[in-house]
């Protein structure tokens, strides 16, 4: 079945930087447009940037300058660098498949095509 799995969280200090990986399986990025957001706790489900299945790229305003989304075919896995991280940009992130707007709760989506991974922790302080 489609799966998709996140990695490269952590902590890090204020100003440094992570990138974080999303590796699907069953599925391919020419499929549909895809994602990342993030959640953090008693906040809804935040949206930051989307990759097209064309590779055309589109950005949450408070990340431009600082995130950018990328993907390796061949490897079927997509990135989101983060560079001048913040502390407020501490949040469990996701990527994600999801025609529908953000859900409230990261992950829990009714659209029947969407398919979320299960999250990575980023901490900044």
């Amino acid at each position: 079945h489609v799966q998709l799995v996140e990695s490269g969280g952590g902590s890090v200090q204020a100003g440094g930087s992570l990138r974080l990986s999303c590796t699907a399986s069953e599925f391919t990025f020419e499929d549909s447009d895809v994602g990342w957001y993030r959640q953090v706790p008693d906040f809804e489900c935040e949206w930051i940037p989307t990759i097209a299945s064309d590779g055309s790229t589109s950005y949450a305003d408070f990340v431009k300058g600082r995130f950018t989304i990328s993907q390796d075919k061949a490897k079927n896995t997509m990135y989101l660098q983060m560079s001048s991280l913040k502390p407020e940009d501490t949040a469990v992130y996701y990527c994600a498949t999801d025609p529908s707007a953000p859900p409230p709760l990261c992950g829990v989506s009714s659209h029947p095509l969407a398919v979320w991974g299960q999250g990575t922790q980023v901490t900044v302080s």
